[in-house]
């Protein structure tokens, strides 16, 4: 701080306010930080029944809830269904004018309610009851109307808001943000959903993109440039220039991929007598590969990597676990498709 700084009491007081304003963000989250370590002490067999109710239903989630609960409602719907168990959100008000329809027999309801006491949940509570229609209710209150006629009762701790006045929904929203989460990784985990099961509801954007396979984007078939150790440089040359990649993979008896030439191993070994020597004194042997399964962001790995062992390369070949090629990928393959 400068001599004026000092002296300067419009400086200090925004100082002072800037501290102050430090202070209750950090006292805000130290409080649900504190009631998330409490909560996840306090899940029982309640939580795991609830589990299972979901596990085992022929039909569908639906999640709903009032204001700022409906909010995390629609969030948690959203994290169920992408994760493989379907699911949507139903307002509690408009459930009361016509899409009540929406939920049949065979599914299941979570409804969130703070106090448990939420008038708009009143008719859907009813027609749950009425066509036997299994209802987890999250509430902080056991012996309120949702808790009460709840068939599965998830009770959050009586955690303090982390409001001034204890009153706007902070530390309440984010227990049962989170209980929600808890529910669908631990449905997940029972279902057994794998990368690929996320890739298949996830194809847009950043998180299909880190998902996608190298087996999507290779060139296959006749188009990768191979031939047989027993060849001679000629057909290597001829072979590179057709195909296009600046390379030539050099396959065994059995298939197997056991090196390759590049434009680089041409130009090191240029001389009257190339054409006619074999391809086995030119190759590189044991080339990088990858397998056609692996992600696209691992190959670009392969290919950035510079390490005493491998310089850094612009054509991977794809083979499969006895070596044989299936396919190859270029660089630019990658960058097409949204890597960097």
């Amino acid at each position: 701080m400068t001599a004026v700084e000092n002296i300067n009491p419009s400086y200090q007081k925004a100082e002072s306010r800037s501290e102050a304003t430090l202070q209750i963000a950090r006292k805000v989250l130290q409080t649900e930080a504190m009631a998330l370590d409490e909560f996840s002490q306090l899940l029982n067999g309640d939580f795991v029944d609830a589990v299972d109710l979901i596990e085992n239903i022929e039909g569908r989630v639906i999640v709903t809830g009032m204001g700022k609960s409906g909010h995390i409602a629609r969030k948690v719907a959203a994290t169920l269904s992408s994760t493989g168990t379907p699911a949507f959100f139903v307002h509690p008000g408009e459930a009361s004018h016509g899409d009540m329809g929406m939920i049949v027999r065979g599914d299941v309801v979570i409804a969130l309610s703070n106090s448990g006491e939420v008038k708009e949940l009143r008719d859907l509570i009813s027609y749950s009851r009425r066509f036997a229609i299994p209802l987890i209710g999250v509430t902080k209150n056991k012996s309120s109307m949702l808790g009460s006629e709840s068939d599965i009762t998830l009770l959050l701790p009586p955690y303090p808001e982390a409001c001034p006045n204890g009153l706007a929904p902070t530390t309440s929203t984010t227990l049962t943000l989170a209980l929600g989460d808890a529910l669908a990784v631990a449905l997940l985990d029972r279902k057994g959903f794998t990368a690929d099961d996320f890739r298949v509801y996830h194809p847009g954007g950043k998180l299909g993109q880190q998902l996608m396979k190298v087996n999507e984007i290779m060139h296959k078939g006749e188009e990768i440039p191979l031939i047989r150790d027993t060849a001679l440089m000629s057909e290597a040359i001829t072979v590179m220039s057709d195909k296009g990649f600046g390379c030539v993979g050099i396959v065994g008896e059995n298939g197997s991929l056991t090196g390759i030439v590049t434009d680089g191993d041409i130009r090191r070994h240029v001389g009257s007598d190339l054409v006619n020597r074999p391809v086995t004194e030119i190759m590189s042997p044991d080339p990088k590969t990858i397998k056609p399964t692996a992600l696209v962001g691992s190959a670009m790995g392969i290919m950035n990597d510079v390490t005493e062992q491998f310089r850094k390369i612009t054509i991977l070949f794809v083979a499969d676990d006895a070596g044989r090629p299936q396919g190859i990928l270029h660089l630019h393959d990658c960058l097409r498709a949204g890597f960097s």
